[in-house]
């Protein structure tokens, strides 16, 4: 399908106006829109409960309405993950560990972060780099290249490097993600 970025617009835009179902959205998720613009000067937390309530609504409707297709595609996304965690992707290693850079830079220069949180921080990242330092090793001295993917999972070493820190890094994420809401809430109830 060789269409230019113009050509999808121009599809998208057909679809929009193409039925009373299309039409109906469209008019919801601007009213919705507008709503939420205007209720930005308002400041009504009645307003953002509600918008909360209608994003419940058509995610829930949608769950109703289609709920066979629903299924295949939870089942799709746990096969994905599932898949990863059993063959993960070089790609998406490379690009782990340049989001723990990132995040490993934020944390070195960031002035509002408690020293124990830094301290957590550091530990994480020097685990995960001692992980990926061994896995960029391994393949070399192993004569194993990376993209590809069969040579990958015949290596034991290799493949549970990879499976291993992929582990600690979804850990690590969801540990941080409990502190920074625990944070959250702290500041708000103080």
């Amino acid at each position: 399908m060789n269409m230019t970025l113009l050509d999808k617009f121009v599809t998208v835009f057909k679809y929009m106006f193409s039925s009373f179902l299309s039409i109906g959205m469209f008019i919801l998720s601007l009213l919705l829109l507008c709503i939420l613009l205007v209720n930005i000067k308002l400041k009504n937390k009645y307003i953002n409960i509600a918008a909360i309530g209608i994003y419940i609504g058509f995610a829930l409707g949608i769950i109703i309405s289609y709920s066979d297709y629903v299924q295949l595609c939870i089942n799709g996304f746990v096969k994905a993950i599932l898949n990863y965690i059993y063959f993960p992707s070089t790609f998406v290693y490379f690009l782990i560990f340049a989001f723990v850079t990132i995040l490993m830079l934020k944390t070195i220069f960031s002035k509002k972060m408690k020293p124990l949180k830094k301290v957590i921080n550091y530990i994480w990242f020097s685990i995960l780099y001692f992980f990926f330092m061994s896995f960029i090793v391994l393949c070399v001295y192993s004569g194993v290249d990376i993209y590809d993917t069969v040579a990958l999972y015949k290596n034991d070493i290799i493949l549970s490097i990879v499976q291993i820190s992929n582990l600690l890094f979804a850990i690590w994420i969801i540990i941080s993600f409990f502190y920074e809401l625990y944070q959250f809430y702290q500041r708000k109830f103080d």
